[in-house]
């Protein structure tokens, strides 16, 4: 007999198991999860409370039992239908105790037997038996068979390292082919059910076959696992080679002197790499320069570059996200707190926030504040980062005519870096910061590229999920930003570039909506800007609406800030001369603080001759009002017109011309007035370029009183784009150039009919003033221009403007190429 290693014992015997005589009734041992085979010899434990009473009676008497596996291992207590039918006739030939009192028992397998009938069940199984004949019929090629099942055995018993190499030796012994299947399959680690299946099987020829294909699976599972054990070890094999080498390369370098930092420097890259929490790509492409920056030396320029690399990687915040205030209220006050009106705007901010609440996965808008200087477009964008709890960056594009600005330089140039919006998120901290792009309207190009189409990824939903820029060469997310961008006006933008953005108009304020800006934010922060702070110094109404109308004629805020803080400068030069600080600003303080008035109401004094009318435009700053002046004198059809007109309203004049001339019979105009008469057209300011058609109801208007000596409206101003046929058409910045006419004192507007839907977007005190004419005709323009003048209001004087119609109005330089 021979014993195994770790404690497993199977022995074999030749002594002639058939003749030993097996009593009709035996008890029932249930095995979980193995199979024994007759001949032989195998250990198990025994733990079981019934197979404890049945090892217990019948260890020590006929030492006879039988073993059958069950169908479920994981049963507790199995009934004689979870068992298998057939099992083995087993004899007892040692037992030992062990102090939990479990009992290993080594049997030796005798006989194959089959269930027949259970008659008992407590306290442990007993069952009448059957014993089962084997059947083999000696051939050539079952001789074959077993051949082929030694040498296959052979070769398992060589890939197994637990099984000791005598067991070849045995097999080849083995003469009986039923006891050679039973040999070789009690050394099977396979499924229970396979093993049951080969107990089954009476047919020893069948149960050769069987063995063989299980061997040869067994086989081909061993050497795979060889082969992959193989590929580990060799590449353990490697790394501890390359280990062993950069230790030595260590030992190396601290012998010279620059090992020390060196390796300090690695490490830390390291750890930075493993903290930034990469992309995929990012971190394939940051190991890569990490193993290049080892090979390098530290005295060779390369190694700068692949260093400042890898800072910029480690330092971008790949996973660092700041988290949204969702809170509707808070960010509605923190909105309100900073900003008055702007309701559209605060609206758009606060859908975003609602639809962020419900699906958080959203991308973020791309919003585009449009309005004149001063009307708090950058100020806004710092207060929705406030309230959406985000950081805040703000890149002024204004002049950038390199692309290189917007992606970043190459790393093949010396000094290259990334763009602006890589430069952003890093000094930001967070990849969801709030982007504010400055004065987009204002972007050059020329031979170094055009950055507002490098604008074009970046400002795309669809698209800047996968942000490259040229220094990184790697993929950046910039979905989760929230850009925002200004402009003063949308005709320099790019067509391709306005259409990703949504555009939010800012106009400009009213003279009430300024009054309580200035009363509830810009005269506290004066005060304190220039030390006033803890003195209580109040500004009137009526000091206020004099700057507003007399020192500033603007649609922002920005020089009414300005007349504000000299007026609170002059104070604190007083105060530290030993003045007492006034407690109130009156109007009639302001000739001492700001000198004489600025602007003054001229709208009577120019228009109480013939030829002379008040159109309405619309500039970058806001509305404005502009006087159209004809004149007539003695010549052959000849039409002048000056003041740096451009082509569209150049020609608005000479359609005017011939409407006016067409209707000279019903004007009460000489019809051949025009056969002995030049007619010169002046639009003032003339340093002030100007273009567009919706001057032409204006011209006409001019046209109309030279030409009937009838003095046009003080009262009265106008705008609208007029044809051939006498038709008015519509035009664009309605609200502006209405709230020009109201600051400039006049009070009744006349409009194009289309537009009448324009007047949802004036404020209601304005509209309550104010009196608007919609007209759809020149004639109906003429009936309500040229009465006698009734005075004139009191307004300031004009800031240089340009009319314009079909949408607003433009500079010639921004208008050159097109028409309308």
């Amino acid at each position: 007999m021979t014993e195994r290693s770790k404690g497993e014992k199977r022995f074999e015997t030749e002594e002639d198991l058939s003749k030993v005589e097996l009593p009709d009734i035996l008890p029932v041992l249930p095995l979980r999860g193995i199979v024994i085979f007759p001949s032989q010899i195998h250990p198990f434990l025994v733990s079981r409370a019934s197979s404890l009473k049945l090892i217990e009676e019948c260890g020590g008497t006929a030492r006879v039992i039988g073993l059958t596996a069950q169908k479920n291992p994981e049963e507790e207590n199995p009934a004689p239908e979870a068992l298998y039918a057939r099992g083995t006739a087993v004899r007892i030939l040692k037992m030992l105790k062990y102090p939990d009192e479990s009992v290993r028992v080594l049997v030796q397998g005798l006989a194959r037997i089959e269930l027949q009938e259970f008659v008992q069940r407590e306290p442990y199984f007993t069952a009448h038996i059957q014993r089962l004949e084997e059947t083999f019929k000696p051939e050539r090629e079952a001789e074959a068979l077993q051949a082929n099942l030694v040498s296959q055995f052979s070769k398992f018993v060589s890939l197994v390292p637990y099984l000791p190499d005598e067991l070849q030796v045995m097999a080849m012994q083995v003469r009986d082919p039923a006891r050679l299947t039973d040999m070789v399959a009690s050394y099977l680690k396979i499924a229970v059910e396979e093993l049951q299946d080969l107990l089954s099987t009476l047919d020893v020829r069948a149960r050769l076959e069987k063995l063989i294909v299980i061997l040869s699976r067994e086989i081909e599972l061993l050497e795979l696992g060889h082969k992959i054990q193989s590929q580990v070890q060799s590449e353990l094999n490697k790394n501890q080679r390359e280990y062993y080498l950069r230790q030595q390369l260590k030992a190396i370098q601290k012998e010279l002197g620059e090992g020390d930092a060196r390796s300090a420097e690695i490490e830390d890259l390291e750890k930075k790499i493993e903290a930034a929490k990469m992309s995929g790509e990012a971190r394939k492409a940051a190991d890569k320069e990490l193993e290049r920056l080892r090979m390098i030396p530290p005295e060779s320029a390369e190694h700068t570059v692949v260093r400042t690399y890898l800072d910029w990687l480690v330092s971008l915040p790949w996973s660092v996200a700041t988290e949204d205030n969702l809170d509707i209220h808070h960010a509605r006050t923190v909105l309100d707190e900073d900003h008055y009106d702007l309701e559209k705007v605060k609206e758009r901010i606060l859908e975003f926030l609602a639809v962020r609440k419900l699906k958080q996965d959203t991308k973020g808008p791309i919003l585009c504040f449009v309005g004149p200087p001063g009307t708090g477009k950058t100020s806004l964008g710092r207060s929705i980062a406030r309230a959406l709890g985000r950081k805040f960056v703000r890149l002024s594009l204004g002049g950038i005519r390199d692309e290189a600005e917007i992606r970043g330089h190459r790393r093949t140039y010396i000094g290259s870096l990334p763009g602006r919006i890589i430069q952003g998120l890093r000094n930001a901290g967070s990849n969801n910061p709030l982007f504010i792009l400055d004065e987009v309207d204002k972007l050059g190009a020329d031979f170094r590229g055009d950055p507002a189409s490098a604008l074009l990824e970046v400002l795309d939903p669809e698209q800047n999920n996968t942000f490259a820029d040229h220094y990184l060469d790697v993929p950046f997310d910039l979905s989760r930003v929230l850009f925002l961008t200004t402009a003063n006006v949308l005709d320099t933008i790019p067509p391709a570039l306005r259409d990703r953005m949504e555009v939010l108009e800012l106009p400009g304020y009213t003279e009430e909506e300024k009054l309580k800006i200035v009363q509830r934010y810009l005269i506290p922060r004066e005060l304190a800007e220039n030390g006033l702070g803890d003195r209580k110094i109040e500004f009137t109404s009526g000091a206020i609406a004099e700057i507003i109308r007399s020192h500033t004629r603007e649609a922002g805020l920005r020089n009414l800030q300005r007349e504000i803080a000299r007026v609170c400068r002059k104070i604190a030069r007083s105060i530290t001369e030993g003045e007492a600080a006034p407690e109130t600003i009156a109007a009639d303080m302001l000739k001492k603080y700001l000198g004489p008035p600025k602007f003054f109401s001229e709208v009577a004094e120019r228009t109480n001759e013939p030829g002379v009318a008040t159109g309405l435009a619309w500039t970058p700053n806001g509305g404005d009002i502009i006087f159209i002046e004809s004149t007539r004198m003695n010549g052959q059809k000849g039409l002048t017109l000056t003041g740096s007109l451009g082509d569209v309203m150049k020609e608005s004049a000479q359609a005017a011309l011939s409407y006016i001339r067409s209707r000279a019979d019903r004007l009460g105009i000489p019809t051949d007035f025009f056969d002995k008469s030049d007619i010169h057209i002046h639009v003032p300011a003339g340093a002030i370029p100007k273009d567009g058609p919706s001057a032409g109801v204006t011209i006409a208007a001019s046209l109309a009183s030279l030409l009937t000596g009838r003095p046009a409206r003080a009262d009265v101003a106008m705008t609208g784009e007029i044809t051939l046929r006498g038709k008015v058409l519509p035009v664009g910045g309605i609200k502006e150039k209405v709230l020009a006419a109201r600051r400039a004192g006049i009070h009744t507007v006349i409009l194009p009919r289309r537009n009448e839907s324009d007047l949802e977007d004036i404020p209601p005190e304005v509209r309550a003033e104010m009196e608007t004419l919609f007209v759809d005709t020149v004639d109906e323009v003429l009936e309500h221009a040229l009465r006698a003048a009734v005075g004139a209001d009191e307004s300031g004087a004009r800031a240089p403007a340009r009319p314009s119609g079909s949408g607003e109005e433009k500079p010639a330089a921004a208008a050159a190429g097109r028409s309308g």
